[in-house]
This record gives C-alpha cells, sequence and structure tokens, in this order.
C-alpha cells in the first residue's frame, strides 16, 4: 500500500505525540500548513509539510531559539488551547 500524501490532523496529533487542539492550533497559527478539503472543511496536511515543520523545530532547537507564542508562561499547557473539537 503506498504511503499517503496527506495525514488528518487526528494523525499529525498522533505522530507528533500532542492532543487533536494542538495540532489544529499549529495549524490555525499558520506554524503548520494544512488544506481544508470537501463540503465539511476537514483538515489535510501533506506529509511533506509535516516533516518540513519537524524539522524547522529541530533547527529552532539547534539554534536555541524559541518563537514568542511558545515561550514558557504561568498558564498550564493544558489550558493554552481550550478549541472546541469540531470533527465528526
Amino acid at each position: 500500500m503506498p504511503t499517503p500524501r496527506f495525514l488528518t490532523l487526528d494523525d499529525v496529533a498522533e505522530i507528533l505525540n500532542v492532543s487533536w487542539s494542538q495540532a489544529y492550533a499549529l495549524v490555525r497559527r499558520k506554524e503548520l500548513i494544512a488544506i481544508q478539503i470537501g463540503g465539511r472543511g476537514q483538515w489535510r496536511v501533506e506529509v511533506d509539510e509535516l516533516e518540513r515543520f519537524i524539522q524547522q523545530k529541530y533547527a529552532e532547537a539547534r539554534a536555541g531559539t524559541v518563537p514568542a507564542e511558545a515561550a514558557p508562561s504561568d498558564t498550564p499547557p493544558e489550558a493554552v488551547d481550550q478549541d472546541v473539537d469540531t470533527r465528526s
């Protein structure tokens, strides 16, 4: 079976070991580029885009840079993104 070109946000969340809402937040903030498909606007992330995102995060870690929105805060991680799961 060939490797799929596109991943769902569930797939992305599983690969990154984060919640669906955290994966969605990456897309919403345009840190991870995704497209909407179909009448219900379901998000799809191209495998190459996910790999680019991961490599960018490694490059930031090597350089010791942390984007402003990822800087530590007093807000607990589970309270940062309270989006409602709109999946069907």
